[in-house]
């Protein structure tokens, strides 16, 4: 299999249209070709819009657009959805003993990525839920600056996860652990900001979790990222991320 991440369609809100994420999002039968050619795309398609959403709940959180922010946690049952189809798909093709060793080995790579991609999709799903309840709007000055930063870093992160599964490139694993670095001292100083009192108790609770959704959105990436990076070296698969 080759992972292509093409372009996602858009609607008139610059958004992917969900609709036909929906629409697409299906098991069907067929020889070992025509559903290796399946999960790419199926799995393709959960990528992009959880690369989607967390873009997405950052910009509903701080904008304040509530409606936004609904639509993105809606958007996460497609999500649930697409990998839940993979599974079968892959689980199929598993069972039914065909293939050659090294397509084996990449359909048992997949199915353990699917736990890293469909977190990632939940944690973008609660912070999109926190946008909707307008959590934005009670922020500090300074907190909404780290929250939008660490926005942009989730996002770099993702960019850089597909990068890896497109290229097929071993190495690109480096920059995400990189870009992980920088999530988790930006959770730090955010939670120092927290500790420090300048918002309302229930205000500082709700962004902790904010910013640990944020935190552990890095870590899933890394685990992704460094399974692709085990798969093409033949290396050793890194260890299951601790339940969030």
């Amino acid at each position: 299999m080759v992972f292509r991440l093409p372009s996602a369609r858009r609607s008139h809100h610059g958004a992917t249209d969900a609709a036909a994420h929906q629409e697409e999002a299906s098991v069907p039968a067929g020889p070992g070709g025509p559903v290796l050619e399946e999960i790419d795309r199926l799995f393709v398609q959960a990528f992009a819009l959880v690369g989607e959403g967390i873009a997405g709940a950052t910009h509903a959180l701080l904008a304040g657009d509530r409606e936004a922010a609904k639509e993105l946690v809606q958007r996460d049952e497609v999500v649930d959805r697409l990998t839940h189809d993979i599974a079968v798909l892959a689980q199929r093709r598993l069972i039914s003993g065909e293939g050659s060793e090294a397509e084996r080995s990449e359909l048992i790579a997949v199915l353990r990525m699917l736990t890293d991609l469909e977190r990632n999709g939940d944690l973008a799903e609660h912070i999109a839920r926190r946008a909707a309840r307008g959590l934005g709007a009670e922020m500090s000055a300074r907190s909404r600056g780290l929250v939008e930063r660490m926005g942009e870093v989730a996002t770099q992160l993702w960019r850089s996860t597909a990068e890896v599964f497109a290229e097929r490139l071993a190495e690109g694993a480096v920059m995400v652990d990189d870009l992980d670095d920088e999530m988790d001292d930006l959770h730090v100083t955010l939670t120092a900001e927290i500790v420090a009192g300048t918002m309302q108790t229930p205000v500082a609770i709700e962004l902790a979790m904010v910013a640990r959704f944020y935190e552990r959105f890095g870590d899933h990436a890394v685990s992704l990222a460094r399974r692709m990076a085990a798969l093409v070296g033949g290396g050793p698969e890194p260890g299951t991320v601790a339940s969030d």
